[in-house]
């Protein structure tokens, strides 16, 4: 017999007793727990060798129109407000969870991949953007971090948020959110407007991507 609703691993709207039966669901929740745990202890070192080596600056027209003001502390309200939104309303739904986590570790990936390829300088008029929680943890270069450019991660993973929620007002408020912080993080010029809008493609393609990664077949526990 097919399974039902409340019990196939399909639904979006299982239960984590329910999730945690199947043992494809624990071994794929584990898998990227791990992946992001080695992910968090790699990047520092990588993020120092970004910011060590030379790059290129690049015309931005938007920027040469926008006046750079610091706007930090509005910029870190929308992010971390949002990200608590975003959490809340994924840990009662496990799939949903997971599949956000593998969204988030494939947007890291193909952030890092993007940032090999493409060094690049800030860009002019850069008002310094101090997150007191990445500066901590994920930051181990002497000076600031300014070349992590291209894509702008603030804004996609907002956006990967906003994919990973269910329809409702809070997926209209992480599409607020998400459309702000790209504007916050142009305003401060720390980003160019290419990494805001890059960002959209690559939240979408690893949201996409995380779907297929997470999804899983099992007809018993």
């Amino acid at each position: 017999m097919p399974s039902s609703p409340s019990t196939s691993p399909h639904s979006s709207s299982l239960a984590w007793p329910q999730a945690w039966r199947y043992h494809t669901f624990r071994w794929r929740l584990a898998v990227v727990l791990g992946l992001l745990l080695t992910l968090a202890a790699l990047i520092p070192r990588f993020f120092a060798w970004v910011q060590a080596r030379p790059g290129q600056r690049l015309p931005d027209p938007v920027l040469d129109w926008l006046p750079a003001h610091d706007v930090s502390g509005a910029a870190f309200a929308v992010i971390y407000l949002g990200i608590g939104l975003g959490v809340v309303r994924l840990l009662p739904r496990p799939l949903r969870l997971l599949r956000a986590l593998w969204g988030y570790l494939l947007l890291h990936g193909f952030r890092c991949l993007c940032l090999w390829l493409l060094p690049l300088e800030p860009p002019r008029g850069l008002v310094l953007l101090h997150d007191p929680l990445v500066d901590r943890l994920f930051y181990a270069a002497p000076s600031p971090i300014t070349k992590d450019l291209f894509f702008s991660g603030h804004t996609a993973t907002l956006l990967l948020l906003t994919l990973a929620v269910p329809a409702g007002w809070p997926r209209r408020v992480l599409i607020v959110a998400t459309a702000l912080i790209g504007l916050l993080v142009l305003v401060q010029h720390a980003h160019y407007t290419y990494d805001v809008l890059a960002a959209v493609p690559f939240a979408a393609l690893s949201f996409w991507l995380a779907g297929k990664v997470a999804a899983f077949r099992q007809r018993h526990a």
